[in-house]
């Protein structure tokens, strides 16, 4: 089956700036694809040549195998044309209108039964009930993305973009709507793509990911395989891998690798094609602290590193620890775990890490 959607476009800007959208998504139904990296990466610009705000320099783009743009044959369809939902940053309601006028004014083209009715179904499916008649200004801002998302959807679009949907809430409502845009995204059963710089937030929201730096989209697939498998150590850095380390490859034997980083002695799994030397990637909340280096019956860790604390951060529930084994590495761990070693900076201590959490990536 051909994909659904197939992007391989770029917009050049005067100074010599060039923005890829280049990614696919292979189906259709429900799907969320993220377009993900810092800020400046093109993350909006390569959503806004989908949505037809922008227009491709170089490429196409089809949709459900119709071109919405094709830079050579001089095609470039409008936003309207698209027949997609566009949620930008700033949600745009209008102040004046009340939520149920904000969500009808898409439908002009039906009549007022019509409209009527589709305004009674995105408030029910938003949970928006009772709330018709306020405007903006009297709702809070879940509620608010609600209705710019009902907004989005009111004309039933094939595909639905989302740039950075819930940047204009507070933190707590973050993390209270991600899971509830979720199984709002699921029950709508169409293909969206979304933008977002939040690690926490593409992994709860996405099932593809597209990793976007300098206008260059670096990698891109299956969430969790890109999150575990970053190919190159600067996708692992903007990935949030706290330990980005260049070591020697000194044996491989029987499908796993050891690796020397200064003094350290580390073992992990082969990934294959490995040369001379490799980046070794270490995620924090895959590095365990003990008191003590010595043989440890009850753990199946095959790297313990004995390591001096350097720093200690506070990170809400957790603390991130800065440590020294001969290569800074860093460890999250529950501050009651802090609290029960009794850790504190210039301590001597153990890292602990598996060998299967230990990633790592060629380098020539």
């Amino acid at each position: 089956m051909d994909p659904h959607l197939i992007s391989d476009a770029e917009r050049r800007f005067r100074g010599g700036t060039t923005v890829e959208a280049r990614f696919e998504i292979p189906r259709p139904g429900f799907s969320v694809t993220v377009l993900f990296g810092p800020s400046g990466s093109g993350k909006t610009t390569a959503l806004r040549l989908l949505a037809g705000l922008e227009r491709a320099d170089r490429g196409a783009i089809r949709f459900d195998g119709t071109a919405w743009s094709d830079a050579d044959r001089g095609v470039h369809q409008p936003p309207q044309a698209r027949d997609l939902g566009f949620l930008p940053q700033a949600y745009h309601l209008f102040p004046h209108l009340s939520v149920a006028a904000n969500l009808g004014y898409g439908l002009a083209s039906l009549n007022a039964h019509e409209r009527n009715a589709r305004v009674g179904e995105l408030l029910t499916l938003l949970d928006l009930k009772g709330l018709e008649a306020r405007h903006p200004g009297e709702l809070s801002g879940g509620q608010q993305q609600r209705v710019a998302l009902g907004r989005a959807l009111a004309r039933r679009p094939r595909l639905l973009l989302l740039d950075e949907p819930l940047s204009a809430l507070d933190r707590p409502s973050q993390l209270r709507l991600r899971k509830e845009l979720r199984d709002l995204l699921r029950a709508l059963d169409i293909p969206t793509v979304l933008v977002t710089h939040d690690r926490a937030e593409a992994l709860q929201l996405g099932d593809r990911l597209v990793v976007m730096d300098q206008g260059r989209v670096c990698q891109s697939g299956d969430i969790q395989q890109v999150f575990d498998r970053p190919t190159d150590p600067a996708v692992a850095r903007i990935l949030g891998v706290e330990t980005v380390v260049r070591g020697r490859v000194e044996a491989i034997s029987d499908g796993m690798v050891t690796v020397s980083v200064g003094p350290a002695r580390i073992l992990a799994a082969d990934p294959g094609s490995l040369g001379a030397h490799a980046f070794v990637c270490v995620r924090g909340e895959d590095v365990a602290v003990e008191r003590g280096c010595g043989p440890s019956p009850g753990t199946t860790a095959r790297n313990r590193l004995p390591a001096r604390i350097t720093a200690l951060h506070h990170e809400g529930s957790l603390i991130r620890i800065s440590l020294d084994c001969g290569f800074p590495l860093e460890s999250l761990v529950t501050r009651q775990a802090c609290v029960d070693l009794g850790l504190a900076e210039g301590d001597q201590v153990c890292a602990i890490l598996k060998a299967a959490a230990v990633h790592l990536i060629p380098h020539d």
